[in-house]
């Protein structure tokens, strides 16, 4: 799975709830879902659209040694085992390592 599905979440925040409403920015939302990891090391990413209601939720896992994990992780700020965090949405600076 490519890293843009994993943040599917990221790419629906801007939506306008009616379509008169500008949208809201990405910078503006602090979540848009959790990431754990488990004792293995593996990162399971529970993932939603916010605007203009929850349509999409999905269950995301990146093991150890997947060609996106460290990308993940980084983008989680860092996690380790038996962590659960908050993903912040992927936008302008909180999508750089």
């Amino acid at each position: 799975m490519s890293l843009a599905l994993a943040f599917l979440a990221a790419s629906l925040v801007g939506a306008a709830a009616d379509g008169n409403s500008p949208p809201i920015p990405c910078e503006a939302i602090d979540s848009v879902g959790t990431a754990k990891m488990s004792a293995d090391g593996t990162i399971t990413l529970r993932i939603r659209s916010l605007w203009p209601q929850p349509v999409a939720e999905t269950e995301l896992v990146y093991a150890p040694g997947s060609s996106q994990y460290g990308d993940i992780k980084r983008h989680l700020g860092g996690i380790t085992p038996g962590e659960t965090k908050p993903v912040p949405p992927m936008c302008g600076t909180n999508s750089e390592p």
